[in-house]
């Protein structure tokens, strides 16, 4: 399988990489400027896996860069099966609704949101030629309306819309037998989630991968689930 994924030189995108190298896939790892990102575990993963991992340079807010990812993984393949749309940021933790800053909480919405719809807008072509073909976005429970809480309004809404988007998605792909999900991926220890967090980003990117080409049929009302494919609250 092919797999693109975005934000994958750290934390979950790290590890699903990590896991989709294991199983034999061949990887487009996107990442936010290479000279100034950590690459390094991606370098040795490119080193040790002989060919099967390509660094792509990709910028979710800017619609020139996921074109210009575009035409690099065209280069390489006509298609790809699997899109994980796993690039985020959590800012303006903690801020009260007075005290939040409106142009953080655009920088929010433009790379938790936009960005995938732009890679998703983009890509799709590319995923229509593939197999068994799966669109993954990495939403958050912070996004259910159920278990909403006061704080953490970009991220929160951010993957509210993400989830929204996804479900949007489905409908629109359901007669091309496309899977989309908008996956909750539990607390990790991430930069994201902190020390105290007690899921393993190996393991849940793990449950991640074996929803990815049909290989474990997920079938509920709505495409927002966890990493294990169980129905989220919504």
């Amino acid at each position: 399988m092919k797999f693109f994924i975005t934000g994958a030189n750290r934390g979950l995108g790290l590890a699903l990489t990590k896991i989709s190298l294991q199983n034999g896939g061949t990887v487009f790892a996107g990442v936010r400027g290479i000279e100034d990102a950590k690459i390094e575990e991606l370098l040795e993963l490119k080193e040790n896996y002989n060919g099967n991992l390509e660094i792509v340079e990709i910028d979710v807010q800017s619609e020139e860069s996921v074109l210009s990812a575009l035409a690099q993984v065209k280069e390489k393949t006509k298609s790809i099966d699997v899109l994980i749309n796993n690039a985020a940021i959590l800012n303006e933790r903690d801020k009260s609704i007075e005290e939040l800053d409106v142009e953080a909480f655009k920088l929010a919405l433009d790379i938790n949101i936009l960005g995938p719809i732009r890679v998703v807008k983009h890509f799709l072509p590319l995923l229509r030629e593939g197999e068994n073909q799966s669109i993954l976005n990495i939403s958050s429970e912070a996004g259910s309306l159920t278990n909403a809480y006061s704080g953490d309004y970009p991220y929160g809404i951010s993957k509210a819309a993400l989830n929204m988007f996804s479900e949007k998605l489905h409908r629109y792909l359901e007669d091309q037998d496309m899977q989309v999900l908008s996956i909750h991926p539990g607390w990790m220890k991430t930069d994201m989630g902190g020390k105290n967090a007690p899921l393993n980003p190996i393991d849940t990117a793990k449950s991640i991968i074996e929803l990815t080409g049909w290989k474990r049929k997920v079938s509920h009302q709505y495409v927002f689930v966890d990493y294990k494919g169980e129905p989220m609250e919504i």
